[in-house]
């Protein structure tokens, strides 16, 4: 018998940023690492944090995860640089950096809650709002193998919650909507917009909070 979560789920597709990966020690780490490594001087990491995600916040639906969108964020958090923070080679360095397996942690939960997915025959996929990056990111980490194929958003042109991308996920696995669940940490990216696309929705909150199509942990699907 199936857990409740996969009764009826022949493919599961995941999220990836907080839901399998998360940045390390934090992007404001990452950033202060390469700035210094190339000679911008030091600078302090949890400032630089802070003023990412202040930034991004202010992204909303516009960002578009494209290349030149990542550009104009990274000078915004790097305004204490001055002129500095428009360095292509800085921009490039911490571009390529995010590619890096050194640069990301790999939640304890993914590997048994994948391991146990193929057990049960279920297919794994990944839906992801991210860019080009995303697939030798995740072959960097040794996880691009352990899915049947990795669909960002700039490759379809859609983000999350939009139902273009949950579509072409579809298509590709070649089941019916609802024998597909997506498990993600963003209630509206990933819970809601599955099921507005006729998927199963599950909305992972690693901060432990519960409810109706929450979990706290990957492996919450399995009991």
């Amino acid at each position: 018998m199936s857990p409740p979560w996969l009764d009826g789920i022949r493919a599961v597709t995941f999220d990836v940023g907080g839901t399998l990966i998360d940045p390390w020690p934090s992007v404001g780490h990452v950033y202060a690492a390469t700035a210094a490594a190339r000679g911008f001087g030091e600078l302090d990491p949890r400032l630089l944090n802070a003023r990412f995600y202040g930034v991004w916040q202010r992204q909303g639906a516009t960002f578009d995860f494209s290349k030149s969108a990542w550009a104009r964020l990274v000078v915004e958090a790097l305004a204490e640089l001055g002129p500095a923070a428009h360095s292509p080679e800085l921009f490039q360095a911490i571009w390529d950096g995010f590619t890096q397996a050194s640069a990301w942690r790999l939640f304890d939960d993914v590997g048994p809650c994948l391991r146990a997915l193929k057990a049960r025959g279920i297919r794994c996929a990944i839906i992801s709002n991210w860019d080009e990056r995303l697939t030798p990111t995740l072959r960097n980490l040794g996880l691009a193998a352990e899915f049947e194929f990795i669909l960002a958003s700039v490759e379809v042109g859609f983000a999350k919650p939009a139902p273009e991308i949950f579509t072409a996920a579809q298509q590709r696995l070649g089941l019916p909507a609802h024998e597909i669940l997506h498990v993600g940490d963003g209630r509206r990216e990933d819970r809601d917009g599955a099921t507005a696309s006729g998927f199963r929705g599950v909305w992972l909150d690693r901060s432990g909070a519960s409810g109706e199509g929450c979990i706290s942990q990957l492996t919450e699907l399995l009991t």
